[in-house]
This record gives C-alpha cells, sequence and structure tokens, in this order.
C-alpha cells in the first residue's frame, strides 16, 4: 500500500508506421503474415481465465482467399454464456477492489506490448482475416487500439479526480462507483480497435465484462485477449465467448446482473436489442446502460468554391479505405454540376490506378469485402443500379467471389437524389453522386439533412467561408463527426471523439471521457467532521 496520488503518463497518439520498401518493419510484417499463413490457428474461448475448446470447429478464412483455412475456433453453446456471466460475477469484487493505479498499469502495459513485440502478429492477423491493406491495419489495430487503452486510462485518472466542494465542518467526496452487475459488449468485425476497446473501456473502470466479437473477426479477437492476459489482466474480468446471437441474448438479457451493453453493429441489432432489454426491465437489479454506435449513410457535399481535385481525393479514400466497410465511410456526395465533370476525370483516373487483391501483395489498395453475405448484398445493389433508369456507373461495378470476395470500387450518377443507393446503407465499396445545380447549394443542404435517418460522419468542401458557415448551421445535427475539407473518416482518439445521433447510435463518443462515464455509477459522500448534538435549529426560539 502506498499514500502516494499517482498520475499516469500523459498519453500520445501512437506514430503511424509507413511499411514503405525495405523498412524494417516491412520486412517484419511479411514474416508474420508468412507464418501465419503458415501455421493454424486453435482460437479458444476463455473464461474465467481458461482457454474453453469444444469439438464443435469452426473454419476461419481470409476473405480474400477462401480457399485457405487460417485455423478454427471452438464455437460455444448456452452452457458457455452461463459460464462467462458466473465468471464475471465471480471476479467482480476483487477486480472493483483493486486500486485503479494497478487497473490502470495492466492497460498501459497491453499498449506498450501491442506496439512493441506484439505489433508484427496482431497486423497480421487483422490483414489475414479480415482483409485489411498494411495502413489500414497499421491505423486501426495498432495505433486506434493502443490509443484507446492509452488515452482511457488518462480519462480514467481525470474523472477520478473530479470532487465537489466543501464548506467548513463537511468533506464532501464522489466516490466513482463501477456498475453493479455485469457488461456485455458486441463488437463488429471492421475494426480491431473497436473490438479491443468496447470490452476494456468498461473493465479498467472495475466492471466485469462478457465479450462477444463478430464471427469473422475472432481470429484477431483472440489474440486481444493473449495480449491481455500477458498484461496481467485478472481472470474473468474479461470473458470472450464464441456464441451466436440468439443464444446469447437469451442468456444476457435475461440475467437480474445485467448492468450494461456497450455495442457498435447494425442499427436493426440495436433497436432489436434495446427492444429486449426494455421488455426485461423489471427483472433487472439496476436500469442497464446501453451505449451503441450503429450505422451510417455518410454525405460529402461540395460547393461550387472547392478545390475539385480535393473533393475528388477526399471522395476516393472517403469511400474506397477499407472497401468501404466503415461506418463513417462516404456512401452519398452532392456535387455542383460546374465541377462534375473535372471531379469525375480525378476520379476515373485514380480509381483506375488502383489494384485489387490480396492484402499480403502490398501494391493492393482495394482488398476484399468481409463475407459472402456481404459480398452478395452489395453486388445485388450495383446489379440492380446498372439496370435502373436514371442512374449511371461512373466507375467499377463488376464483382467476382470465385477466389476471394472482391468488388471493384464502383461510382455511381443518380438524376434522382432519393434513389436507394443514396438512402440506404450498403457498408461496401459504393459511392453515389447527384449533380445539383450551382445555385441551389443551400437548398441541397437541407437534402442533405432529410435524406437519410442517420447522422454519423459527413464533410463540406468549400473555399467560400460564408459557404461553409451555411453548411455548418444547416447540417448542425446531421452528423455527430463533421469535417471541412476533408474525408469523413479517419477518427483519431483523443482528437475527435467518434459517434453520432439519429439514427447512429447514442452519440457517447468512444475515444473520450464521455464514454467513460456511462460506465461509472458515482456515490456522494458527506461526512460531517462534528455532529449536531442538539435537534433545535434558531427558528424556534421566541423574540
Amino acid at each position: 500500500m502506498t499514500d502516494a496520488i499517482f498520475t499516469v503518463p500523459q498519453p500520445v497518439n501512437e506514430p503511424v508506421l509507413n511499411y514503405a520498401p525495405g523498412s524494417p518493419e516491412k520486412i517484419t510484417l511479411k514474416k508474420a503474415l508468412a507464418e501465419a499463413k503458415a501455421g493454424a490457428r486453435d482460437a479458444a474461448m476463455y473464461i474465467g481465465g481458461q482457454q474453453v475448446h469444444t469439438d464443435n470447429k469452426v473454419a476461419m478464412h481470409p476473405p480474400h482467399e477462401r480457399a485457405h483455412v487460417l485455423g478454427h475456433y471452438s464455437r460455444g453453446n448456452a452452457t458457455h454464456v452461463q459460464q462467462a456471466i458466473s465468471a464475471a460475477l465471480g471476479a467482480k469484487a476483487a477486480w472493483e477492489a483493486m486500486p485503479w493505479e494497478e487497473r490502470a498499469a495492466i492497460f498501459l502495459r497491453a499498449a506498450d506490448l501491442l506496439t512493441g513485440p506484439y505489433r508484427a502478429k496482431m497486423m497480421a492477423a487483422t490483414m489475414l482475416c479480415q482483409s485489411k491493406n498494411a495502413y489500414q491495419a497499421e491505423i486501426d489495430c495498432i495505433c486506434e487500439l493502443a490509443d484507446f487503452w492509452r488515452y482511457n486510462v488518462y480519462f480514467m485518472q481525470e474523472i477520478y479526480k473530479q470532487q465537489p466542494l466543501s464548506v467548513r465542518g463537511v468533506w464532501n467526496r464522489t466516490d466513482w462507483r463501477p456498475l453493479e452487475g455485469f457488461v456485455f459488449a458486441l463488437t463488429p468485425f471492421n475494426f480491431t480497435a473497436i473490438a479491443g476497446n468496447l470490452p476494456t473501456a468498461p473493465a479498467m473502470l472495475g466492471n466485469v465484462v462478457v465479450w462477444k466479437p463478430a464471427e469473422s473477426q475472432i481470429y484477431s479477437a483472440a489474440l486481444i485477449m493473449e495480449i491481455l492476459e500477458a498484461a496481467g489482466l485478472p481472470a474473468g474480468v474479461i470473458n470472450l465467448i464464441y456464441v451466436d446471437g440468439p443464444t446469447v441474448g437469451d442468456e444476457i438479457f435475461k440475467h437480474p446482473d445485467f448492468a450494461g451493453l456497450h455495442f457498435t453493429g447494425s442499427t436493426g441489432v440495436f433497436q432489436r436489442l434495446w427492444k429486449t432489454i426494455g421488455d426485461n426491465i423489471a427483472g433487472y437489479k439496476t436500469y442497464p446502460r446501453i451505449v451503441g454506435e450503429t450505422g451510417g449513410k455518410d454525405f460529402v457535399i461540395a460547393h461550387s468554391s472547392a478545390d475539385p481535385k480535393a473533393v475528388a481525393v477526399g471522395l476516393v479514400r472517403g469511400a474506397f479505405e477499407y472497401q468501404g466497410q466503415k461506418c463513417s465511410a462516404a456512401s452519398r456526395a452532392y456535387v455542383p454540376a460546374s465541377m462534375w465533370s473535372e471531379v469525375k476525370k480525378y476520379m476515373q483516373e485514380d480509381l483506375g490506378s488502383m489494384s485489387m487483391g490480396t492484402t499480403e501483395d502490398f501494391r493492393n489498395f482495394i482488398n476484399a469485402v468481409i463475407d459472402e453475405k456481404a459480398f452478395d448484398k452489395i453486388s445485388k445493389y450495383i446489379a440492380d443500379a446498372k439496370n435502373a433508369p436514371g442512374v449511371t456507373v461512373v466507375a467499377g461495378g463488376n464483382f467476382d467471389k470465385s477466389k476471394g470476395y472482391f468488388i471493384e470500387p464502383t461510382v455511381l450518377e443518380v438524376s434522382d437524389p432519393n434513389y436507394t443507393t443514396m438512402c440506404e446503407e450498403i457498408f461496401g465499396p459504393v459511392l453515389t453522386i447527384y449533380v445539383y445545380p450551382d445555385a441551389e447549394f443551400e437548398a441541397t443542404l437541407e437534402l442533405v439533412d432529410r435524406t437519410s435517418p442517420y447522422a454519423l460522419t459527413g464533410a463540406i468542401f468549400s473555399r467560400d467561408r460564408a459557404a461553409l458557415e451555411l453548411a455548418n448551421t444547416k447540417l448542425r445535427h446531421a452528423a455527430g463527426n463533421y469535417y471541412v475539407n476533408d474525408k469523413p473518416t479517419g477518427a483519431v482518439v483523443g482528437q475527435q471523439p467518434f459517434g453520432g445521433g439519429r439514427a447512429s447510435g447514442t452519440n457517447d463518443k468512444a475515444g473520450s471521457a464521455l464514454n467513460m462515464y456511462r460506465w461509472l455509477s458515482p456515490r456522494s459522500i458527506k461526512e460531517t467532521l462534528v455532529s449536531p448534538t442538539d435537534y433545535r435549529y434558531p427558528f424556534l426560539g421566541e423574540e
């Protein structure tokens, strides 16, 4: 024990390595990729500190190489969900009682393990199992995940420092308690960083967690748990299970100790979970915290004063990095008629220079979409668009799943701003553009605001300050993350906290203290230093 008041290291965003030809990081990464391809990972569940295997083995394949088997994971059942809940609750008392700086040290160590000895291994896992090129993997599974762990520790310290005023004779204190029960983390395939953040943000504040990752991200999720264990995370604090959604839901949402949901995924799933929680509300010991980031139909609007080349690059990067499988990806764009021919030319040139294929060939900018279900959904949008009146395929439009789930970056131009692909979330490499008359900029801003139920990210390109101010006002509620003269993707922890409103989620801003507050249940403590010994107040006296 110590009476010292500690200060954690000031967080700094992890530098992004460039993996240039001949660089040490590229040589190391190529070796890690070869080792991962040659091996066969047996991904176990982690329950109560034990690796749990089952006889129900499910193969894991790179989306860009369907024939190759990376390994297998052990699919669990309802019994494993029950065991995970019991393990979490069993670990809760000791974990909650652990001094906060000891909890902090675990996640600071995990960040340094990730960015040090585990860097190439985690890169290889994300590149292979989620079909991310080296740059997309680097900014995700290394830099952003390490940033989450380091900045969240800092936010935790800053929250704990916040204490109320005290007057003479009274000492007031705030006890920043974790939630009473367990948190359920349900994580997506597309970002390893999100998969690592959703269970750990509540955990570092003293909560215990049951974590279910997307099946297509299990390969790298298991590695996250390996890193956390190496960093000293006690058994049962986070329990990683591979069980189908309905089975998990039946156990989790009927348990009286369910205390919170940390979710990233589709809007439809989130709404169903919210309804289920509401239906079961009378059975819980506390009102569960519900935190979710869901879908997006993210926009880019260009003003006639914008730089056409900057618009084109913003659209190409914003729409097609990681095959458009980002909640923040540019999916609909509004370009003034006066610059459309120039923007279109630049986009076609850039898209024509892009190579598509395996992530192991570093020359490929475009890789595969995540699985057959996604491929079939996205390709149907493209096929329908080819036959729709008023729709022109400006670039791409081809797709093939014979060897991997490959879809060309596809740009559609539509005459109807309410055409299907301008309104519905596709979550793939499809960008739809509506060309508007230059004089109708303000009306187009109103169109942008009302077209979609989502409000996650959006961008405005303009060199006219008055136009920027008008857009900022008209689009104030259209996006939780709003970009000026930049693509609508690439939020950085500690710089642009991420989250949106409307149908895009609860906007609790991952990468900021706002998200951390959601996993705390503060207790106000008043200590009177000298207690009264007479019940009488002065007003009782008479003249």
